[in-house]
């Protein structure tokens, strides 16, 4: 599909209006002519666009995935740095200060001078308006949720590129009060709904919907009350965080997110038939699903391509793996979570109520990897039987059928011990804790010929809504009715028992339920850019992400092609070292030394 982003990159992507103007050979292109012809016009609100980072990449521009407690990247990027905690302001990895920057400076330039376009109608101009006034406030978005309070420019193209800029940080309440206020008055004008060509653009709902989520996010421990933020003030004495818990904030959160909810535009993605399995693959497999607030397609070779075990054949880069963690979070499928804790020597805490083993091995039909026509059951590790069907769409693990698009004659079974097929010791690309992750690879595609197809990536979706909207009400008021309600058709379309139904006891236990809200989070948005803001934003990182993390046993020598009895052990696969000061990210030094008024964020 035709959608703004895709254009940008194959057209209209430029840094700024003078390499804008040094691109225009056939005449001498002055800035006052730009805004005199419709093309022009349009072509510098692409530009506008051009600074929206791609989430669905495995590089630089994504490296909320990998830094995080859910996921290993073998490959070595950025993201090593944070993980091993040797970033620093001096070069902090995935930094989007400069980027977010340009973007929010080509915005007021275009806002100050489309209404001057003669060639576009009153209608056409205030829309256009909206959608750059909708950047610049995502712009900020995506700066707040990094480093915290801000600068905030106003309405005037400030050069950030300057020598010198002596500017100070706003307050925190100011620049999140900013954005809603943003969002709404941009709400009032985006339309509802996209016609198929555009449907990258914001919609009223998009604003809305990053409204919802900023004011879960000021909501949250890290920016409400934080007492290791106190002492973080401007040269003035000026307070740069709140000092005091504010408990209506959880009240504005809840209004928020149900705001977008009480529009009525969006549903949680089925599929024909309502299976479970195929609901959750289709939600990233169908293009602009009637699920996605605010996302794009994008061609998925680059995410498709470090999915797929090397075995497989054809291009297949398979690095990209679900920590051991993140395979321990799913539930059962009578929806019990099997691991309730960790001791301290790593080994789970099992719930024996769930109906879990890590002993042993049974003859399992898997519920999706099935060749057509047919029915195969394999000898499967416990730990992975019984589970529910998202746990299923999102892991492939060592041992498990590769049905090449559903072929029975080309079934490829990837070994991630040492030496396996797919595992180290003959390349380095391989999933570091033994398993792959699946979740939006589709394997109905013909990869070996490159058929990629295309990626439907959620920025906001309706169950992210959901979450959002339950939490607040949970730290709001724990006995409201639409907690379940709402948590229930999240876990309905997934297969998964009502909460009520599973832990009775929690119903109103505002403690308990904020843990399995927490955990439904982490399974239904894994993968999607989320968790690393919410153990940051929920303060717990210093627990989730500082240490071992686990996998399997990959050291284990291949058995005669296949995965040895050894490796089915958890080992850990890398030790990560979490601080306090990495709740935030630092401000880059080359900031620090142009800007005398910047003051850098706590421990950095």
């Amino acid at each position: 599909m035709k959608n703004i982003f895709l254009i940008i990159a194959a057209v209209f992507l430029f840094a700024s209006c003078e390499d804008y103007l040094a691109r225009q050979e056939d005449e001498a292109l002055t800035f006052e002519k730009i805004w005199l012809k419709r093309e022009t016009t349009e072509q510098y609100l692409y530009n506008v666009y051009g600074f929206m980072p791609n989430e669905a990449d495995v590089g630089d521009d994504n490296i909320w995935i990998p830094a995080s407690d859910e996921a290993s990247f073998t490959y070595n990027r950025s993201y090593r740095k944070m993980n091993d905690g040797t970033w620093n302001p001096s070069s902090p990895p995935g930094d989007k200060w400069d980027v977010c920057y340009q973007g929010i400076r080509e915005a007021n330039t275009f806002m100050g001078n489309v209404h001057a376009c003669p060639d576009l109608s009153s209608d056409e101009k205030d829309q256009y308006f909206a959608e750059a006034r909708f950047l610049r406030s995502y712009y900020y978005f995506m700066l707040v949720r990094m480093y915290g309070p801000v600068i905030l420019i106003g309405d005037e193209p400030v050069d950030f590129n300057a020598a010198s800029l002596d500017v100070p940080r706003n307050t925190l309440k100011e620049c999140i009060n900013y954005i809603v206020a943003e969002m709404d008055a941009c709400a009032q004008v985006l339309p509802t709904s996209r016609p198929n060509n555009w449907l990258g653009k914001p919609t009223k709902g998009t604003a809305l919907a990053v409204k919802a989520r900023l004011s879960l996010y000021a909501a949250r421990p890290l920016f409400n009350g934080n007492e290791m933020y106190a002492g973080v003030a401007n040269q003035d004495g000026t307070k740069l965080f709140p000092a005091s818990y504010d408990k209506e904030k959880w009240k504005a959160a809840a209004d928020a997110n149900k705001a977008v909810i009480d529009l009525g535009v969006y549903q949680l993605h089925k599929s024909e038939d309502n299976d479970p399995y195929k609901n959750y693959m289709e939600t990233f497999h169908a293009n602009w699903n009637e699920e996605i607030i605010f996302g794009y397609s994008t061609p998925a070779w680059r995410w498709t391509v470090v999915t797929i075990p090397r075995v497989v054949g054809g291009v297949a880069y398979g690095g990209v793996a679900p920590t051991q963690q993140m395979v321990d979070a799913y539930a059962m499928k009578n929806g019990k979570y099997p691991i309730t804790a960790y001791n301290t020597d790593g080994s789970p805490v099992i719930d024996a109520a769930a109906g879990y083993s890590e002993e042993g091995f049974v003859n399992f039909e898997h519920p999706i990897d099935q060749p057509e026509g047919t029915v195969r059951r394999k000898s499967t590790f416990r730990m992975y039987v019984d589970r529910e069907p998202r746990f299923y769409a999102s892991v492939f693990w060592s041992g498990a059928d590769w049905i090449y698009m559903g072929r029975p004659n080309d079934i490829k079974v990837p070994d991630f011990s040492t030496n396996g097929n797919s595992g180290p010791g003959q390349s380095h690309d391989y999933p570091k804790p033994g398993y792959m992750w699946r979740k939006m690879t589709d394997p109905s595609l013909d990869t070996k010929n490159n058929q990629w197809g295309t990626l439907s990536w959620p920025l906001i979706r309706l169950a992210e809504i959901y979450l959002n909207y339950v939490e607040a009400l949970n730290e709001y008021d724990p006995t409201h009715a639409d907690i379940l309600t709402y948590m229930n058709l999240v876990r309905e379309r997934a297969g998964v028992p009502n909460i009520e139904q599973v832990y009775p006891e929690a119903v109103g236990d505002q403690v308990k339920m904020r843990k399995l809200i927490r955990k439904e989070r982490q399974i239904e948005l894994s993968f999607e850019a989320h968790r690393y803001f919410d153990t940051r934003t929920w303060m717990i990182a210093e627990q989730t992400d500082d240490g071992p993390m686990y996998g399997m046993n990959v050291k284990a020598h291949s058995s005669g092609g296949s995965t040895p009895a050894s490796f089915w052990q958890r080992e850990v696969f890398e030790t990560r070292v979490f601080k306090p000061k990495h709740y935030l990210y630092p401000i880059k030094q080359r900031e620090m030394d142009r800007n005398k008024q910047l003051v850098q964020n706590y421990g950095w």
